[in-house]
């Protein structure tokens, strides 16, 4: 739907399922009374979740042309998809195979294709579509500087062929689609400093050279392509873990001629570290219902001097509690948006309403999303009812916006 000046959606990987028939019987069910509740009159804009399973389905013309059909009768359309979680995301043990494969590999680069393909017929014209990825790789796969370059290369390379891909789609359709890398703690790019470094050290440099050879395209024309068609998700608990604030990131990107395809609206967990060791203790006792196993809860300390140190999971961290000077933990959760703390532990909200005030001054981008996919493996008490849950976060969007 189009709110707020930006297409305004909720990512469907809150729902289970891996099959093209099961994601499309969770979009049945939930999305015309979700629609109903928020543009009744208007066109309802879907982030779509298709897993590498899911789109070999979906590309078959008989299907595709199904859920053209269902999409028009119910007035809806697709503008974005996620495409970080390449196989089973619900139900199972995730962690760091969400990653899995990652950019290094043809895996990642036909499903990646793929979605292309099937954007490039969904996305209504006039209106640019985006798909958000891995941040290349997970970084402690690549043990070494050497490993870790090498990584990036290869990363690198393939997504000068999904630009290339992109640019034909452009000019034989007139259709504008970016790939949207989504920088998280842990992977191979996490941070803003780490994303300028990327393009002006690989991307830039070595796309504009495959462009220039494949497609003959100046390296001024190759460099501009690639600023097109390779943007940056950003997710606002992402960066939030790692303590960026907002603008800053923007008006760096902004800077380098970076831009922004989507933006995320997720919230993390923020639990302040008391002194005293017995108030430690119940600390922990709060926190660790969070510890479940099903996806990668990474955090994030500072202490008094600003200096950062960095836990894979949260079990990690937990162990730690007793033994490292922090005054504050951020935890990789996404935890509903419309809660501003949970009791002793609070959510990195007002990063959201930083991002949403900045919004009505400077229009980063197109698209926004919703993405807290936790509600199953949410702590008793916060589990809420889905359908009304959605809504509500939709909601709280627009009224905050509005109000911000």
């Amino acid at each position: 739907m189009y709110q707020i000046g930006h297409h305004l959606t909720y990512c469907t990987n809150i729902h289970p399922g891996e099959s093209w028939n099961a994601t499309f019987e969770n979009l049945k069910k939930f999305i015309p009374g979700i629609k109903e509740s928020l543009s009744p009159a208007k066109p309802f804009g879907i982030g779509l979740r298709s897993s590498h399973e899911a789109s070999l389905e979906l590309l078959k013309p008989e299907k595709l042309t199904e859920f053209k059909n269902w999409l028009k009768e119910h007035d809806c359309y697709v503008f974005t998809f996620n495409g970080f979680p390449y196989g089973g995301f619900h139900n199972q043990v995730v962690k760091d195979e969400v990653h899995q494969p990652d950019w290094t590999t043809p895996e990642r680069l036909a499903y990646t294709s793929r979605l292309f393909d099937i954007l490039a017929e969904l996305v209504p014209n006039g209106l640019d579509g985006g798909i958000s990825t891995s941040p290349l790789s997970y970084r402690h796969w690549h043990k070494g500087k050497e490993k870790l370059e090498e990584a990036i290369k290869i990363s690198t390379l393939n997504l000068a062929v999904i630009t290339e891909s992109l640019f034909q789609i452009k000019q034989e359709t007139g259709k504008l689609l970016h790939l949207d890398i989504e920088p998280e703690p842990d992977g191979i790019l996490e941070n803003s400093q780490e994303v300028i470094e990327f393009y002006k050290k690989w991307l830039i440099p070595m796309g504009s050279q495959y462009l220039n050879r494949k497609l003959g395209l100046t390296i001024t024309e190759a460099e501009k392509v690639l600023k097109d068609h390779i943007r940056i998700c950003y997710d606002v608990c992402h960066f939030a873990v790692v303590y960026e604030n907002p603008k800053d990131v923007f008006e760096a990107f902004e800077k380098e001629g970076i831009k922004i395809g989507k933006i995320q609206i997720s919230a993390a967990l923020k639990v302040p570290i008391p002194e005293n060791k017995t108030e430690r203790k119940a600390l922990e006792k709060l926190i660790s219902p969070f510890a479940e196993s099903t996806y990668l809860h990474q955090v994030v300390a500072t202490n008094q001097s600003g200096q950062l140190s960095s836990f894979r999971d949260l079990p990690e961290a937990l162990k730690s509690l007793y033994f490292f000077d922090a005054k504050e933990l951020r935890i990789h959760y996404h935890v509903p948006i419309f809660l501003s703390d949970y009791g002793k532990i609070s959510s990195t909200q007002n990063d959201i309403l930083e991002v949403l005030r900045y919004l009505k001054k400077e229009k980063v981008c197109n698209h926004l999303e919703v993405e807290t996919y936790t509600w199953e493996v949410l702590p008793q008490g916060i589990n809420l009812d889905l359908k009304n849950s959605i809504i509500r976060e939709l909601q709280w969007v627009i009224e905050n916006s509005q109000n911000s």
